[in-house]
């Protein structure tokens, strides 16, 4: 109850009309963000010995993914840009949070949450290629990787690393969820105007 409770005030209140399975594919981008970013974590900062290194470790210097500091901001910004999937189903991806300045408590635009989104998908379909190319051992521009597993390593790098491949159509199918969600509200969103136009007008129609 408590993890829920927190995790209610992280996101915020979950917006009028998603459904459950909405709720989950966005609740699920970050968790499969997060088994990487522990694992260069463990492995390339606090030399945890999930992979082999050359004669110099990467911990506290440059490795061959970088030094400890890239690594630790790239897994941070990794879980930030998860999270932010999460607003696909929250109210404040539909109104601007009042803290805001000037555009606090206005409506989002349907295309300022969708385009970045989109292209975010869109992106991410890297990873898929990325993750053949590394099990190759080589990165995604042919050169070699610099890291070594064997064993029990290679399975945990996998394990770790490879639900990565599924953060681009999850938020492929969120985005489209979205886009139609808010969509469908503002077709059936009519003045109040309009509808008693409406209705006046049906009312001279009317055969006396």
């Amino acid at each position: 109850m408590a993890s829920r409770t927190i995790w209610s005030r992280l996101h915020g209140p979950t917006a009028a009309g998603v459904p459950r399975w909405a709720v989950l594919t966005a609740y699920a981008i970050p968790l499969v963000v997060l088994p990487s970013s522990l694992w260069r974590i463990a492995g390339l900062i606090l030399n945890v010995p999930l992979l082999e290194f050359g004669p110099t470790s990467p911990g506290g210097h440059e490795g061959p993914i970088g030094g400890w500091w890239y690594i630790l901001l790239l897994s941070v910004l990794s879980e930030a840009a998860a999270f932010l999937a999460v607003g696909l189903i929250s109210e404040w991806g539909e109104t601007w949070p009042r803290w805001m300045p000037i555009l606090g408590g206005r409506r989002v635009p349907v295309m300022t949450a969708v385009i970045p989104a989109g292209l975010g998908a869109l992106a991410l379909l890297i990873f898929p290629y990325a993750m053949i190319m590394i099990s190759l051992g080589l990165k995604i521009n042919g050169e070699p990787t610099g890291l070594i597993t064997h064993g029990w390593q290679t399975v945990i790098f996998h394990v770790m690393y490879w639900p990565l491949a599924a953060w681009s159509p999850l938020l492929a199918l969120l985005t489209m969820h979205y886009y139609r969600r808010r969509r469908t509200a503002a077709s059936h969103d009519l003045p109040l105007g309009s509808h008693r136009q409406s209705n006046a007008g049906g009312g001279v129609g009317r055969p006396g």
